[in-house]
Order: C-alpha cells, then sequence, then structure tokens
C-alpha cells in the first residue's frame, strides 16, 4: 500500500499522543505540523522526524506534498479548517466535535463528496477492539433485547476560564468535549432516541459543567448518559439486556476489558482486549485504508453517523440553553 503523507494542525496535547500512534503506522508518514509559532511546530516536527514545520495553518493545508490533514485545534476552529483543507483536496480526519452544529457538518459532507475527499470525525472508540466485540456480542444476543445504556464521563481540571474546556468562544463545556462519548455508545448501540430530556450545571463562562441526560426510544429502551467536569466519576458504561448485561470497563470510551454477565447461567465472561499504542492506530490505519480504496467515508463511521450524532448534540444543547 501506498504511504500517505499526513499533516497536523494544531500542536497541543491531543496532537502529540496522536502523533505517537501515527509515527507507528506503516501506510502512514508523519510530513508536516503546523502551529501559530513557529517554534513550537518546529518543535514538534523535530520529535517526531517531520519533514516540514508551519507557523500558519494555511501554509500546511497548501502544501501540495500533503495527503491527509488531522485536526487537532479547539472545536470552535474545526469546520473552517476542515473546509479550507477538503477544497485543497485534501482528506481529512477532524477530531470529535467535527462540527457546532448540524448545518456545519452537512456542507463538510457536501464539500467531501464534491472534492471526492475522505472525511471523518475522530472518533477512536468506534474502532477500539472492545468495540468490534460489544457489537458482536449484541448483534449474537449473548444478553438478550437490549433494554437500556448507562455510561458516565466525568474528571475535574483545573478551574482556568480561558481555557477550551471553559470558554465558550473555544466550544468548552462537558457536553461536547467528553459528554461526546456517552451519546456516541447510545447512538451505537440504541440508534436514535425518539425523546431526549437534558439538565445542566453551568459555569460562569455560560457553557455546561455537567451535563446529565435521560434518553427514550420508540422501542420503549433508554440512555441514562453523564458529562461533568465537577468530579471524576468511575467513567464506565453498562448496557442491560433481558438475559444479562455488558460492562465497558473505565475508561469505557477506550476500554480494554469488557465483562458479560449471563443472568440465565449465572456466569460472567471477561474479555481482554487490549488496543495497539495509545489506541489511534485502529482510526488511523481505518482512515489509511479508506483512502487506499477511494472511498469518501467509512463505513464503521458514516458520514450519516455523524450527521445524527450532531443533531442529538444539538437537541441536548436547546434542552439545556447552551449556544454558540
Amino acid at each position: 500500500m501506498k504511504q500517505l503523507n499526513w499533516g497536523i494542525i494544531g500542536l497541543g496535547k491531543m496532537a502529540r499522543i496522536f502523533a505517537e500512534d501515527l509515527v507507528q503506522v506503516e501506510t502512514a508518514r508523519l510530513y508536516a505540523a503546523a502551529s501559530r509559532t513557529i517554534d513550537k511546530a518546529t518543535a514538534f516536527a523535530t520529535d517526531f522526524n517531520a519533514e516540514k514545520a508551519y507557523s500558519s495553518y494555511e501554509e500546511l493545508i497548501e502544501d501540495e506534498k500533503i495527503d491527509v490533514v488531522y485536526i487537532a485545534t479547539p472545536h470552535a476552529f474545526h469546520f473552517d479548517l476542515a473546509m479550507q483543507s477538503l477544497r485543497a483536496k485534501k482528506h481529512v480526519l477532524c477530531e470529535k466535535p467535527m462540527c457546532m452544529n448540524v448545518q456545519q457538518t452537512k456542507e463538510l459532507i457536501a464539500e467531501a463528496k464534491k472534492q471526492k475527499r475522505f472525511l471523518m470525525e475522530a472518533i477512536w472508540t468506534r474502532f477500539m477492539p472492545t468495540t468490534k466485540k460489544l457489537l458482536e456480542l449484541l448483534n449474537e444476543n449473548r444478553i438478550g433485547k437490549l433494554i437500556s445504556v448507562e455510561a458516565d464521563f466525568g474528571f475535574k481540571p483545573k478551574m482556568n476560564l480561558e481555557s477550551r474546556l471553559f470558554k465558550k468562544s473555544l466550544g468548552g463545556g462537558s457536553l461536547l468535549d467528553i459528554g461526546i462519548y456517552p451519546v456516541f455508545l447510545s447512538l451505537l448501540c440504541l440508534g436514535k432516541p425518539s425523546k431526549i430530556n437534558a439538565l445542566a450545571r453551568k459555569t460562569t463562562t455560560g457553557v455546561d459543567y455537567s451535563c446529565y441526560m435521560l434518553f427514550d426510544y420508540a422501542t420503549e429502551e433508554k440512555a441514562i448518559l453523564k458529562s461533568t467536569f465537577e468530579n471524576q466519576t468511575p467513567c464506565e458504561a453498562e448496557l442491560f439486556g433481558t438475559k444479562g448485561s455488558i460492562k465497558l470497563h473505565s475508561r469505557f470510551h477506550h476500554s480494554e476489558q469488557l465483562e458479560v454477565l449471563d443472568e440465565q447461567r449465572n456466569t460472567v465472561e471477561i474479555f481482554e482486549l487490549p488496543y495497539q499504542g495509545n489506541g489511534y492506530i485502529h482510526e488511523i490505519e481505518e482512515v489509511n485504508s479508506c483512502i487506499q480504496q477511494g472511498k469518501t467515508e467509512s463505513n464503521l463511521l458514516s458520514h450519516q453517523f455523524s450527521l445524527d450524532l450532531v443533531k442529538i448534540l444539538e437537541d441536548v444543547k436547546k434542552q439545556i440553553g447552551l449556544t454558540y
């Protein structure tokens, strides 16, 4: 397979962890890195043996040697940078949430199809070995009819109102940063809810400190979901069925252990499912494989899935009075 040249935009903690995995993938080459300062870009490029360092995102996007752009900036900048990249004939992997609203998501998808370029939201959880096993177990009816999904994600960061976590102009708040993972899991396993109830506690900056969600489905399943910056929670997920349950151990969005309770046999089966590297290798390999096949989207994380996800998030935002 041809080796694809990757460029990374936005060189924070997330980008560094991602780059550690990218350089381990045979079909990928970290070609360039871009930051708002040349010193930061040069240091990053040096650390990962990238050929180019740019002091502007636009320079990287216009580099003709780059095949794929990975966008790891704060949420609020995703749409503009992804759109610029697609128009420059680049494939795009954009950190979650890919966009701030449904309209932006629709426009990006339309542009990707127009330019015949690959576009995917970077939800690494979808490509984890535990996620693959979870879907297999559900398809095999191992816990009977699925009744409910319960998932939480909470940690307590330092209270810095200027950080991306709390700043409204950067797309801050627990829902978009970590609440997206419980919502993703419910969408993956139960589909789109017919009714959403949500409550939140707000910060002085106007974003959600904590978000509590209850989803109802036409066939009466339920999802009970939570995200918070106010305390450390178990960060586990449990799926309950008529014959048993499946538990994803902490942190559930990149868990390496899955536990199945069979109530009829009164047995517990534990699956140890380690991921490669930091966990992003699986996602990167999916992107490269799709591009090599000439696809504009992944079958595992489709454009429609991202549209459904952002629509749910938008409905939750309306419920809790969160606007950007």
